[in-house]
């Protein structure tokens, strides 16, 4: 798939590139990104350097990573970043973490709900599913405040750092954001 640069109200989010590795590096390194992400740890120099120039452009062309960076304007700072990883047909996850100077502005909810939007419309995706570690209060606010409905516990649901760790499961359907889906619905009967 083509590259392609998405906006909101506040936000230009466009794939990684190249230019964005000092600042990607630098923010990668937070300690509150590495204890809840799947970043490497410790983040080096050329984890920074392969994922721009190697990871981001292969998901692209593949078509089963989408990463955006996330930035304040089309050339003010990275302020966080999403990635859109497509495992099955049936199963679409979205991941984020946002740079630690501009946490609780509102940007991480506004790029998750623009991605979302972007994977609804563009991939047809038919559900779009969050996980993070229990614990992870900040990644499970930002979900909750984009609409995903969470779902339960996932037992042994993320391997982080060589251990199986619990993780909360939530998901975002097309009809949640007022989207037609790519495919019909049919939800179970309620009791």
């Amino acid at each position: 798939m083509e590259p392609k640069t998405l906006s909101s109200e506040r936000l230009v989010l466009r794939p990684f590139v190249p230019s964005d590795e000092d600042e990607l590096y630098a923010a990668a390194r937070d300690p509150d990104v590495q204890r809840w992400t799947l970043v490497p740890s410790p983040y080096e120099r050329e984890h920074a350097h392969t994922y721009v120039n190697e990871t981001v452009p292969n998901g692209w062309r593949d078509g089963t990573a989408f990463a955006f960076a996330v930035r304040l304007g089309a050339e003010g700072p990275l302020v966080a970043a999403v990635g859109v990883h497509i495992h099955t047909v049936e199963s679409t996850e979205i991941g984020y973490w946002a740079v630690k100077e501009h946490r609780g502005r509102g940007y991480m909810t506004e790029a998750v709900l623009a991605v979302a939007r972007w994977a609804f419309t563009e991939l047809g995706i038919g559900r779009l599913e969050w996980r993070a570690e229990v614990g992870n209060a900040g990644s499970r606010a930002v979900a909750e405040k984009a609409g995903f409905q969470v779902e339960g516990i996932l037992r042994a649901g993320i391997i982080h750092r060589g251990t199986n760790r619990d993780c909360w499961v939530g998901a975002l359907l097309p009809s949640d954001l007022g989207l037609t889906p790519a495919l019909p619905y049919l939800p179970a009967p309620v009791d």
